[in-house]
């Protein structure tokens, strides 16, 4: 009896597919949104996912291929932010099949944007700490808590809420994962301003918000585990690198599709998504030492090098990862801990090449700002995602065997452990 294996298509063949497809479907005269209902018909929005849920179940060197023809095309990619990267993978993971055809294709068209509602004041390194608590009426659960960090909470239809529905369970089981609509009674959201001047984070305030019992993913008390699928992809998408086509969150779009081409080519946008989240690209700092008269110097040369080798180090470990299965466990939490040290150095590396012009910002600049923008946005991916510190002790525990710290036995109920 004999087998047959199913070759994954190469690169240079889902490239000529996609560029084909380009041909026959892009058209500037169209809508943002009609135009990602495209993207989404022809599974070209989100390729990594399962084809069950809208994808191709490609693995991240086709999709790093798919990403990099959309960006030579000239094309605006699919929805980004928190719906793409976290809910819609989190849901096709753990969802049943009516979650997932409930909440997947809204994800993938950019018709609704999604925030994530993990961390708490008193509940940010010590996540599975948090005291949100959900209680069960009938078909529904009523939420009250605080959370906080939320990034895009202002503009969210759905949430990622975790939140404690059994206090007399050891912390990490008495934990359930919801989706929750974020625009109802109850739900408060309010800024919170950055020293960047942009309000990319919020703090939600929940009080007697409802929730559908049929949407729990991944069932009762094992939000912990849900959660981690969520935490660990986050840490690798944001660990993540190469070349994106302009894009933006989902949302209700309007306007003329090629409007939005020249407008997104021309941002630098703060975040995670955006050019002061994922540091300066080596070819805007080889165009800003040309500019400056500096692109001969030797020092200069080796630090703009330095970062390129770490970017592609970066790259290698995500690919080989993925091309061998998780050989550590810890590739995601690496990445995350590359990722800002590529962002530290990358402002380093922009500041050594307009020199005093870094000490203004915004219009005052010669050099447009870009440079300034990364170096006040900087500390932020150390500890957006998990900390720094977070990433290390994952890997240290995890991966090396080291011991953990010292605390109560794992079978301590929630409501007998010291409150934060």
């Amino acid at each position: 009896m004999s087998t047959t294996t199913i070759q994954a298509p190469t690169a240079e063949a889902v490239t000529a597919e996609l560029t084909a497809w380009l041909d026959d479907n892009w058209d500037p005269e169209i809508t943002l949104a009609e135009w990602w209902t495209r993207l989404a018909v022809g599974r070209w929005a989100h390729p990594a996912m399962p084809e069950e849920a809208g994808g191709r179940g490609y693995g991240r060197s086709l999709c790093a291929a798919i990403a990099t023809c959309m960006a030579n095309a000239g094309v605006v990619g699919p929805p980004i932010g928190l719906g793409p990267m976290l809910a819609a993978p989190t849901i096709a993971a753990h969802g049943t099949p009516e979650q997932i055809q409930q909440f997947v294709p809204e994800i993938l068209d950019g018709s609704v944007a999604w925030c994530q509602l993990f961390s708490e004041p008193n509940a940010g390194s010590d996540l599975a700490g948090l005291q949100t608590k959900a209680v069960r009426d009938g078909d529904e659960w009523t939420i009250t808590g605080q959370k906080v960090w939320t990034s895009g909470g202002h503009l969210a239809k759905w949430g990622m809420l975790i939140a404690r529905t059994d206090p007399d369970a050891p912390k990490h089981q008495g934990i359930t994962y919801f989706a929750i609509d974020m625009e109802q009674p109850g739900v408060e959201v309010r800024p919170l301003r950055e020293m960047t001047g942009a309000a990319l984070f919020n703090e939600v305030f929940i009080d007697g918000a409802k929730v559908l019992d049929a949407n729990v993913i991944g069932g009762l008390g094992n939000g912990w585990r849900v959660a981690n699928t969520t935490l660990m992809i986050e840490r690798a998408n944001l660990g993540g690198g190469g070349k994106q086509p302009p894009s933006l969150s989902g949302g209700h779009q309007t306007g003329r599709l090629g409007d939005a081409v020249g407008e997104l080519a021309k941002r630098t946008v703060g975040g995670p998504d955006g050019e002061a989240g994922r540091g300066m690209s080596i070819k805007r700092l080889l165009g800003l030492a040309a500019d400056m008269g500096c692109s001969d110097d030797p020092v200069v040369r080796q630090e703009i090098v330095k970062l390129h080798i770490l970017g592609e180090v970066n790259n290698w470990n995500l690919l080989r990862a993925k091309a061998g299965g998780s050989r550590t466990g810890a590739e995601g939490n690496l990445a995350k801990l590359a990722m800002s040290e590529l962002v530290r150095h990358s402002r380093e590396v922009g500041n050594l090449v307009i020199g005093a012009d870094g000490m203004l910002a915004g219009s005052a600049s010669s050099t447009g700002g870009g440079v300034q923008e990364v170096t006040l946005f900087s500390p932020g991916p150390a500890i957006y995602g998990g900390t720094d510190q977070v990433q290390r002790n994952i890997i240290g525990e995890r991966v090396l065997g080291l011991p953990k710290e010292p605390g109560h036995p794992k079978e301590t109920p929630f409501k007998d452990l010291p409150q934060n």
